[in-house]
């Protein structure tokens, strides 16, 4: 199998992208530590992975916390020797609503780039730690299209989005000499998920079109006239962790269906 006997954890693991993630790594072998904020949504997930024939073990683990994440990934390296994969799928609560930049409080546009960056640092720093001494791991992110192209009512997420693709070039730029690889995730949005749906409501509203309308605007920029599905990232997902996938770091793997140009 592609992933077999990789050492995964997955922050976010109770939300649609990282359960998704760990379904697809634990299919492709690998044992995946799932982590969250609200355990029991992490521990639905690990009890499918196990009954699934898998192995895979839960912790409620706040991303936000250094001593928390330092903690866990320490109980990893204990029970296991290593680790082999860190995927962040961390999400935040959407805004009740969208509001133009000139109407945003400071604290909410700051709130997603904070977020966003202190998560994904702390999380590889933290993994990056300890892969070193094996010379062999790699670190993942996700980001949106909103981090090279501007779009509107998105607040501080395209900023914080920029962030974490600054933060995959640099920490691969040093860490590659000792052999660990960064590459993150990007998509125009995932309508197969319950939290890109909402997103997509309150965009609608925001600027006065129903929800399908604005769907449709999102889609019609891409070359497909479509967006991209939750299978196809965690396909892309499996295959940027495997070892076939050895020459990608310091890279943003494109899954926008063309409607960004490399």
């Amino acid at each position: 199998m592609t992933l077999d006997n990789k050492v995964a954890v997955i922050y976010g693991a109770g939300g649609a992208i990282g359960s998704a993630v760990a379904y697809a790594f634990a299919r492709e072998g690998a044992r995946p530590f799932l982590t969250g904020l609200h355990l029991p949504a992490v521990e639905a997930v690990a009890r499918d992975i196990v009954s699934a024939g898998g192995l895979a073990e839960a912790a409620e683990v706040d991303a936000l916390d250094e001593l928390a994440i330092d903690r866990h990934l320490q109980s990893v390296v204990d029970a296991t020797g290593r680790i082999d994969i860190s995927f962040n799928a961390v999400g935040i609560p959407n805004p009740k609503q969208r509001p133009q930049l000139l109407d945003l409080d400071v604290d909410q546009f700051l709130l997603p780039i904070e977020t966003y960056a202190r998560s994904n640092f702390l999380t590889a720093r933290l993994a990056a730690r300890r892969m070193v001494p094996n010379r062999s791991g790699v670190i993942m992110t996700v980001t949106a299209t909103t981090s090279r192209t501007g779009v509107p009512l998105v607040g501080g997420a395209g900023p914080a989005m920029a962030a974490m693709e600054a933060l995959t070039r640099g920490l691969s730029a040093e860490l590659a000499p000792h052999g660990l690889r960064v590459v993150g995730l990007r998509t125009p949005g995932l309508p197969d998920t319950a939290r890109i749906k909402e997103v997509f409501r309150l965009s609608a509203t925001a600027l006065g079109l129903t929800s399908e309308q604005f769907h449709a605007t999102i889609a019609s920029r891409t070359h497909t006239r479509r967006l991209t599905t939750l299978e196809e990232l965690t396909n892309v997902a499996v295959f940027t962790a495997s070892d076939r996938a050895s020459a990608m770091t310091g890279t943003v793997v494109n899954l926008s269906m063309g409607s960004l140009d490399d």
